[in-house]
């Protein structure tokens, strides 16, 4: 018997309830790979966009890297293009770094999106194959109880092994799906770590050379 006709046989001998399992695990891999794919880009998009604009504060070229973050979707450019627009009507690092936050409090959230679904995905996919096991289980019980005493145990046995499955079934997807939410979290909280250091950078930046070029400096 091949690999595929073991699945095939599994999914079979596991009643109704497998069925909901693996919808669960099809919508929660689908959330994953999206996440991935949009966290991978955001970081890359991040960096590179930040070591293009990094040179140009540092020699106070102010318009250049405006116009850099205003036709950029990254996610650091947004901040930037926010603490830039402020110093337009106010210079205090208090002042700039709320335009920066307000940027910030935009963007973590659409970071996040759907992350926590997949744990919640994991609880309940767990949840669901314990309910088949317990299913499968009265059904057992109740089909060898009018059966030969000699039938039974073999029966009873065969029963359960059947049941067991969508336990089996649900934890082997579970357990992935933490430690998936888990990665998902860490990646997040690495680039909202990377655009609170962009910020914090931008904003010495501009105090340096503010002080730089105030009159009490010449």
């Amino acid at each position: 018997m091949s690999a595929f006709d073991i699945v095939v046989k599994f999914i079979q001998d596991s009643g109704m309830f497998i069925y909901i399992s693996m919808t669960i695990m099809a919508i929660g891999l689908s959330i994953a790979i999206e996440r991935w794919i949009v966290l991978s880009r955001t970081r890359s998009e991040n960096r590179r966009l930040w070591d293009q604009m990094q040179p140009m504060l540092a020699h106070g070229k102010f318009k250049d890297v405006a116009q850099v973050a205003s036709s950029s979707d990254a996610a650091v450019g947004k901040i930037v293009h926010n603490g830039l627009a402020r110093m337009q009507s106010a210079r205090r690092r208090e002042d700039i770094d709320a335009a920066m936050e307000e940027g910030m409090m935009e963007i973590v959230p659409r970071l996040e999106k759907r992350t926590h679904y997949i744990a919640t995905f994991a609880n309940v996919i767990t949840l669901v194959g314990l309910l088949g096991t317990i299913i499968g289980l009265i059904k057992g019980f109740t089909a060898v109880a009018a059966v030969d005493p000699a039938q039974k145990a073999e029966m009873l046995s065969a029963s359960i092994s059947i049941a067991m499955n969508n336990t089996a079934f649900a934890l082997m997807v579970a357990i992935p799906f933490l430690l998936i939410h888990a990665f998902l979290q860490a990646r997040t909280g690495e680039i909202v770590d990377s655009l609170e250091a962009a910020k914090i950078s931008f904003l010495n930046t501009v105090q340096r050379i503010a002080a730089e070029t105030s009159p009490a400096a010449r």
